[in-house]
């Protein structure tokens, strides 16, 4: 069957998820983007884009989009020739944390309520954002001061469930380098360069490693897509020839042959969903250090929790100098971790999504010519 799959952020982890789906699903998916910049004027406006981009919405068995856009937008202006939806939620306006001196503006949140309402599906890419979102939904509808629709709760939960994103690696054994011997370990940071993923964290752990002497090399990945954050210039000057890459890598060949290289990958943040990055570079053979909280308790099996899960900036610190201090260490278990990350290769996931797909395309049609909006 052919879908349309609607992206209107195109970068990072939306743009592999979708490029992830289209590639390896069973289906035709017509994949129409928009750049990765300005999410908030996607979020109000991609529908107006989409709803003249696309001509001929009526010929696909079914849609696909994401919480940045408005579908209840686009059903409004495409009425009856708008395709069966599904909503793919890689984050949430009601959980997502606020930048420094920035007020809530709770339209965002509104936005992701009535698209949810508007899909025949809604799908979150861990339990842990599911979760988090109903958690916060009551809370949102009760700061209405009158007229409060509780009853969107149970509407959206009705439609609502649970899939991990594919990762773009092969679902066999992992290719692991050997540990580059006779060298300090290379940390990697793969993350975003923004306030949510808390590096402010991450170089004061370094920097506490350091003042003990620990040895240690640098690779700061990721994208960023505003300006350099103080945090990253700072440690720039602080550790020079030790960061052997500083910035975002664009050929994908290059950035995993930096994860192969790399030792231990840490995370510090204050807000994630899933944790692509991280399941990239366990993959690749680097050691987590990874928050006890958010979905990264889900996402590793309980097996590992205990050696690689951290509960504080001073536990992190002390777990970081001990591997440091004893790179033998490092590599144990490395081919464990990365074998158990395999559940997550598109190859072992994708028939969850094209069972999505099908569903989506055998809806009953309502009487405009739509589908029905219940799930």
């Amino acid at each position: 069957m052919r879908f349309l799959y609607l992206n209107p952020f195109h970068g990072g982890s939306h743009r592999d998820f979708a490029a992830g789906w289209t590639a390896h699903s069973r289906h035709d998916i017509d994949l129409v983007t928009l750049p990765p910049r300005f999410w908030k004027w996607r979020l109000r406006g991609a529908a107006l884009h989409f709803a003249r981009r696309v001509t001929d919405p009526d010929s696909y068995a079914g849609m696909i989009t994401t919480d940045l856009m408005s579908l209840s937008d686009l059903k409004a202006l495409w009425g009856a020739s708008c395709p069966p939806a599904l909503v793919y939620f890689h984050e949430n306006q009601l959980s997502y944390p606020l930048p420094p001196g920035e007020g809530i503006d709770y339209q965002f949140g509104f936005t992701d309520i009535t698209t949810a309402l508007a899909a025949r599906r809604a799908l979150f890419n861990s339990r842990t954002h599911r979760d988090a979102f109903f958690a916060l939904l009551p809370g949102f509808l009760r700061m209405m001061p009158e007229y409060r629709p509780m009853w969107v709760i149970d509407a959206i939960d009705a439609r609502a469930g649970v899939l991990h994103p594919g990762c773009d690696f092969a679902a066999g054994p992992a290719r692991l380098e050997p540990p580059d011997r006779g060298r300090p370990p290379l940390v990697i940071w793969n993350h975003r360069w923004e306030f949510d993923k808390r590096p402010q964290d991450f170089f004061a752990a370094l920097d506490a490693v350091d003042r003990r002497g620990a040895p240690f090399r640098l690779a700061l990945l990721g994208e960023n897509f505003q300006m350099v954050p103080k945090e990253f210039i700072a440690a720039r000057e602080r550790y020079g020839e030790r960061i052997e890459q500083y910035g975002y890598v664009d050929s994908r060949a290059d950035y995993l042959g930096w994860l192969r290289r790399g030792s231990i990958v840490i995370s510090t943040a204050e807000q994630e969903n899933f944790g692509l990055s991280v399941v990239e570079a366990i993959r690749c053979g680097c050691r987590p250090l990874l928050p006890n909280r958010l979905s990264y308790p889900e996402l590793l099996p309980e097996a590992f929790h205990a050696d690689c899960l951290y509960t504080d900036r001073d536990d992190l610190a002390r777990r970081l100098h001990a591997l440091l201090s004893r790179p033998a260490a490092i590599a144990e278990r490395r081919e464990a971790l990365a074998a158990a990350m395999g559940r997550y290769a598109w190859e072992n996931v994708i028939d969850g999504f094209d069972a999505e797909l099908d569903r989506l395309a055998a809806a009953p049609r309502d009487q405009t010519g739509g589908r029905l909006s219940s799930p």
